[in-house]
């Protein structure tokens, strides 16, 4: 991005004034966040507990950490239905490389490594074939969960390798190792969206793919780099979920890619590409977590989650929607 496309990025940033209707709309995710939690603490005396909120952060660790790398996505003007498929098959190689090898270091640190390689080929094929995202990674994602049962035939891969399941069961403090790698995966992801030049052109080719061309950035290499940044998450996710289970399951990712998604969409980030922030993809995996965990444990209908969690996103999305209109 040239320096007077900067400059006039930052100005409009540092000019912009928020009514206090306008934070409401800015932030609405993180208010129903709050109204949530007040609820829960209110209505179950066991929702704040230790246990219950470090559970929740590790059972949604792979899925924060897709979410916050598929935001990175969804602002360049992209869709990736295939980080589901990707899931899949890091995690079936890693299982059957832990059987075969005996080898945990090279079996988990194959996940991520598939999870590259399977982003890059997202982004070449969208790049160069000019195939739109959505066709492009549903296509794939087909021909990754192919792969998936081929691997396993169609059955689970047992891992019993000693130190295995590490990564996925083990603690320090208390708290689960899955959660720090989650933490500190979401922190390099917002750094790097917020932070760093990468992170503008990301914005930039989101916003206009013409414009930002014509201000000297590479807008497919753009592309294909968060798509192997979506890649590696899916990998990186699927390390953790591999190691929980002990096992590869050739359909173990299988809807993660549209509740990331829906995640990401919630937190308020524009599926027109251009508007979003990892922040917010991560308010969104929890505010849908929350409400999961207090159906459990107010003992409601299961079946009535599905349909509180899709008002929830209508009227998110919506405000978000109405605000920007108005911009």
């Amino acid at each position: 991005m040239t320096e007077a496309a900067n400059t006039t990025v930052t100005r409009t940033r540092a000019s912009r004034k928020f009514s206090a209707k306008e934070l409401v709309i800015e932030y609405a995710v993180l208010l129903l966040l709050a109204v949530v939690l007040v609820a829960l603490a209110i209505l179950s005396p066991s929702f704040f507990t230790f246990g219950n909120i470090v559970n929740i952060l590790n059972q949604n660790a792979p899925l924060v950490i897709i979410a916050a790398a598929g935001t990175f996505v969804i602002i360049s003007g992209n869709f990736d239905l295939s980080t589901g498929a990707i899931y899949s098959v890091a995690g079936v190689v890693a299982a059957w490389l832990a059987v075969t090898t005996g080898n945990v270091a090279l079996a988990l640190g194959a996940a991520p490594v598939i999870g590259i390689v399977l982003g890059a080929f997202n982004g070449t094929v969208i790049t160069r074939l000019r195939v739109h995202s959505f066709l492009a990674t549903l296509a794939s994602s087909m021909i990754f969960t192919t792969i998936a049962v081929l691997i396993t035939g169609g059955s689970l891969i047992t891992v019993t390798t000693s130190g295995f399941t590490a990564l996925g069961r083990n603690r320090v403090g208390g708290v689960f190792i899955a959660v720090l790698v989650m933490i500190v995966v979401v922190a390099i992801l917002w750094f790097v969206l917020s932070r760093t030049l990468f992170g503008r052109r990301v914005y930039a080719v989101g916003g206009n793919a013409e414009a930002a061309e014509l201000s000297g950035i590479h807008v497919d290499r753009t592309r294909i780099l968060v798509f192997v940044i979506s890649g590696l998450a899916a990998g990186t996710a699927a390390a953790i979920g591999v190691s929980r289970i002990a096992s590869g399951q050739p359909l173990a990712g299988a809807g993660l890619e549209l509740s990331a998604i829906a995640a990401v969409i919630l937190g308020g980030t524009s599926i027109y590409g251009g508007i979003g922030a990892v922040w917010r993809s991560v308010a969104g995996v929890f505010l849908i977590a929350l409400i999961g965990n207090g159906f459990d444990l107010l003992n409601l209908n299961p079946q009535l989650k599905d349909m509180v969690t899709g008002f929830i996103i209508l009227a998110a999305v919506g405000l978000a929607a109405a605000g920007r209109g108005k911009r």
